[in-house]
Parts: C-alpha cells; structure tokens; sequence
C-alpha cells in the first residue's frame, strides 16, 4: 500500500471513529481536511512537525480557524493513543455578544413570506429550529413520530443524551400540515422528490430567501435560529441551567453568551442613550 492509499485508509478510520463518538458531519469534514492539510505538509506526526504546522496556521488564518485545525490534530492523535504532546489552542478573549442573529422582527417577516408564498415545508423547518434550539444536523433526522409523542433524545457532542422538546402549539400545528399533505411516517422534512432535506440544501435555501425576501444574508443561516431560540427563551424564563441543558452545551460558561445583548442591540442602544 502506498502513502496515500495509506493516509485515505487512516482517514477513513478516523472519520468512522469520530462517527462513533457522535461528532457532527460538520465536525467531522473540517476534522478530516485538517489532517489530510498536516500530512500534505509533514510526513510524520511529532513534536517538531505539530509546532511547524502551528506556525503556518499562524500565518495564513485567522484565530479561529487556527483553532479549528489545532483542535482537529489533537482529535487526532487522541484517535491515535498518540504520545505526543497536544497543542496548545491560542488563547482568544471571550466575546461579550452574540453575532449574526435574526432579529424576531425579521423571524416573523420570514414566516409571513413563506406561508404566502405556500412554502409550508421551510415554513414548519424555521419554525422547528426557532422553537426548539436544534442544530441543523440534528433537525434533519426529526421523524414524524417524534412529532407524535413532543420529544426526541438524542446524543449530542461530547456523547451526551439530550432531550428536545418539542412546543405543544408547534406540535399541534405540525400535525395538521402532515395531515394534509398525506406524508407517511419517517423523516419530517423531505425535499420534492420525497428525500430527506439535507444540512447543505437548508443552508442554500436560507440564502436564497435573502435575496428573496430582502433579509440579510450574515443572519440567514441554521445556526441564527438556534440563536434565536436561546435569546427568546433566557428572556422569557431567565433559568440559564435548564437553557444549558436544552442546547446541549457541556459547559454553563458558553451558555452565559445569551445573557448579553447582540452587538447590534448594543449599537441601538448607545444610539438611544448617548447624546452628550
């Protein structure tokens, strides 16, 4: 076997690993390029080569991506039972604000177009990560059943089961749509030709809505509902452990974010109060 027949067999078992441990297809593509990026650089994984490999991160990324990719190598040399040293992430400080959320203005703007235009499918898929702060991976693979019973477990990052629930009145009027459109029982969203939606054609369509709909596009993504979902519960119920919970975070610490108000609801208001 040659070298890269031997690195597409150690990636491929990496990537089947990672699957075992619940890591997200998101995660487990960039975890992936990552390492194939170190081994189109280096040869061998050491000490020397990692700390190479930091440096020119350092010089073509920005610190989070750099991040991203140390964090990837050290998956990586976990995967391995490697002896070598991890590397140590950059220290970034800790942003006091949430970027890039819908504003509920803007959510309600949104569902008002879609159900005018008949677009009930995006319709019920926004409303579904708004009201129950599910990751785009993991709101693809909703069932109509767990429409039926209002949850569904699932095992989140870091192996953890968490339980999402699912609003009465969402539940309710979710049932109705797939009453009248006769979908049989399996995956909630199916694309027109009666596949399962994928993370990829979600994000495409929310693009699209933007030029559509006149929205913009920094806050049209999956993630921003989430976001939204966070911000509206924290204000309404103020129990930040039960949110931590809810979103699947494995620290509190990440949860605080959402008690701070956006950059652009910081902007308005300084707008509003400095006038000196």
């Amino acid at each position: 076997m040659n070298t890269l027949q031997s690195l597409e067999q150690r990636l491929t078992d990496f990537r089947s690993w990672l699957e075992s441990n619940n890591r997200a297809e998101n995660t487990i593509l960039s975890y992936s390029c990552a390492v194939r990026q170190f081994y189109g650089l280096y040869d061998s994984l050491n000490a020397d080569n990692l700390q190479l490999y930091k440096c020119f991160l350092l010089e073509h990324y920005n610190p989070r991506t750099v991040n991203l990719r140390i964090r990837a190598l050290n998956c990586y040399m976990e995967y391995c039972h490697s002896s070598v040293t991890p590397i140590a992430m950059l220290r970034m400080q800790q942003k006091t604000y949430v970027e890039n959320v819908i504003t509920q203005a803007d959510y309600e703007y949104l569902k008002r177009c879609l159900i005018r235009d008949g677009n009930h499918l995006y319709y019920y898929l926004i409303r579904f990560m708004a009201a129950t702060g599910v990751r785009v991976s993991e709101l693809v693979k909703l069932e109509t059943r767990d429409v039926e019973t209002g949850w569904l477990d699932i095992c989140s990052k870091g192996n953890k089961i968490r339980r999402i629930y699912i609003p009465k009145s969402l539940r309710e009027d979710t049932l109705r749509w797939l009453a009248r459109e006769g979908q049989r029982p399996g995956p909630l969203f199916l694309n027109r030709l009666g596949q399962p939606v994928t993370p990829a054609a979600i994000r495409g369509q929310l693009r699209k809505f933007s030029g559509l709909y006149g929205l913009d596009p920094a806050v049209l993504h999956p993630h921003s509902f989430r976001h939204r979902f966070a911000k509206n519960f924290i204000e309404a119920c103020g129990d930040i452990s039960f949110l931590s919970d809810l979103l699947g975070h494995q620290s509190i610490e990440t949860t605080r974010i959402y008690l701070h108000r956006s950059r652009a609801e910081q902007q308005v208001i300084i707008n509003q109060v400095v006038n000196w």
